[in-house]
């Protein structure tokens, strides 16, 4: 009974995340509902295998769960770089460890000139 509890709970939550989807006002929100979405998914698949005894059902929770992890990230770097071919350095954002190497090795070609 608690069981069903839970996965009614969930599949509430599931259609909010889907409202979420449909009305946001930024493709941000609408990938973090989707997002969410794949999470209450996973948990829903979780409950199932537990309810029905069937402990293979978590290995696929474990397997949604990565694919939905990795989709978000290729996601966000379409939305953000408008392609999945453009490296992070040349984008002009993400990490900035490159322009700081890049300065550093600058200042010091420009000490041994002196």
């Amino acid at each position: 009974m608690l069981l069903m509890a839970a996965a009614a709970g969930l599949l509430i939550a599931m259609a909010m995340m889907i409202a979420r989807a449909f009305m946001g006002p930024s493709h941000y929100d609408r990938i973090l509902a989707v997002n969410s979405f794949g999470t209450k998914t996973v948990l829903l698949i979780a409950v199932i295998g537990f309810a029905f005894g069937r402990p293979a059902f978590l290995d696929i929770a474990i397997a949604y769960a990565l694919i939905n992890f990795v989709t978000t990230i290729a996601l966000m770097k379409v939305f953000r770089y408008r392609s999945l071919q453009s490296p992070l350095s040349d984008a002009g954002g993400g990490s900035h460890a490159g322009s700081f190497f890049a300065a550093k090795k600058g200042q010091s070609a420009g000490g041994q000139g002196q």
